[in-house]
């Protein structure tokens, strides 16, 4: 099963030259979580847009919903790990999305460096398209 970043969310919305997804996943894969919902649900400025892509979005399989008070202390842990380890993480979202994925032994697809450094300090699986 695959995990789907915003990132990766972003260029399969984008107007110009959209990502073609399922030439890079098998859809039936694909899953989600409410973090990745959230971010990618609150870029679009039109309100059409807006719904559709909430409708796509909640279509899919969640994974941890509701979340538990365990999944921000994981994300925490990963955060702080990460900056042992010498790396900066941007985004505390990115690392309750890495926890989302690393509880449900999925793999994330991204193209956001912070998944790449949270990968070198814990199990979480990652690729880029």
């Amino acid at each position: 099963m695959i995990l789907l970043d915003t990132s990766i969310w972003i260029d399969v919305f984008r107007a110009r030259r959209p990502l073609d997804l399922e030439a890079v996943v098998d859809f039936d894969e694909v899953v989600t979580c409410l973090p990745v919902v959230q971010e990618v649900c609150q870029g679009f400025r039109d309100e059409s847009a807006y719904r559709r892509s909430r409708d796509a979005m909640l279509s899919l399989p969640i994974v941890e919903s509701p979340m538990d008070a365990s999944v921000f202390l994981q994300a925490a842990e990963l955060y702080r790990g990460a900056r042992r380890g010498g790396f900066t993480v941007r985004s505390s979202v990115d690392c309750v999305i890495a926890a989302c994925a690393i509880r449900h032994d999925l793999e994330v697809l991204h193209r956001d460096r912070d998944f790449t450094a949270l990968a070198k300090v814990s199990s979480l699986r990652q690729r880029t398209p």
